[in-house]
Order: structure tokens, then C-alpha cells, then sequence
């Protein structure tokens, strides 16, 4: 099972960074950062299979490519900011964490303005 090497993994890099914390911290927090990204390239593959399926249960329902391009990378941004925001508090920088937690939320309604534009069209256009 896969969670289980990822938990191991990530169990034995914590016990190494909490080693380290106390005598090389920047090494800890260099290892902290290598480790998210090892995991997150260690997902990328079952990332690909998730919007190749997502693709193709849009085109089977007709939906615009455009909206699901436009979800996608919503939720990459939503992830992406999370992912930094986790490192900048890790690294003690609570303040900067809310700084890309707010840039992450402001950059998701800009993208999602034509998708609400939409709605909002179709349903004045419903209304009678």
C-alpha cells in the first residue's frame, strides 16, 4: 500500500528533522522542505490520473473544457498555497504563511469570475 511508504517516509524524516532541529536547524528545515516536495513528486502520477479522468468524465457529460480548466487550476492554486503557507509556518513565519494563504484566496476568485459570471447569466436568463 502506498500510504504506508508515504507515512514511513514521512515518520522517518520527522524523527531526522527532530534530531537535527536542535543542532543543524537549517538542515532540519532544508529536510522538512525535501520531504513535502519528495511527496508531492511521488504523487504526481495518481495527481495525472485524477484529471485524466476528470477530463474525461466532462467531455462524456459536454461540460466546456474551459470551466474544467478553470477548477483544476483553482484547486492547484488551493494546494499550492496550502503546500507554502505549511512551509513558512514550519519555518516559524506565521505572518508570511497568511500572506500566501490570502494571495491563494484572492488569485482563486479572480479565476473563478467568468465561472460565476456564467451562473449568474443563466439564471437572470431563467428568471421570467
Amino acid at each position: 500500500m502506498e500510504i504506508l511508504q508515504i507515512v514511513s517516509f514521512g515518520l522517518v524524516a520527522t524523527i531526522l528533522i527532530i534530531i537535527l532541529k536542535e543542532q543543524k536547524p537549517q538542515i532540519a528545515f532544508l529536510l522538512s522542505i525535501i520531504t513535502g516536495v519528495s511527496i508531492f513528486i511521488f504523487l504526481l502520477g495518481k495527481i495525472a490520473v485524477i484529471i485524466q479522468t476528470i477530463e474525461k468524465l466532462a467531455f462524456q457529460a459536454n461540460i466546456d473544457i474551459v470551466f474544467l480548466e478553470t477548477i483544476l487550476k483553482i484547486i492547484g492554486i488551493a494546494y499550492i498555497a496550502e503546500f507554502g503557507a505549511q512551509i513558512s509556518r514550519d519555518a516559524g513565519e506565521g505572518t508570511v504563511a497568511n500572506k500566501i494563504e490570502l494571495a491563494g484566496k484572492i488569485l482563486i476568485m479572480v479565476l473563478a469570475l467568468p465561472i460565476i459570471a456564467v451562473i449568474i447569466e443563466t439564471v437572470i436568463q431563467l428568471l421570467p
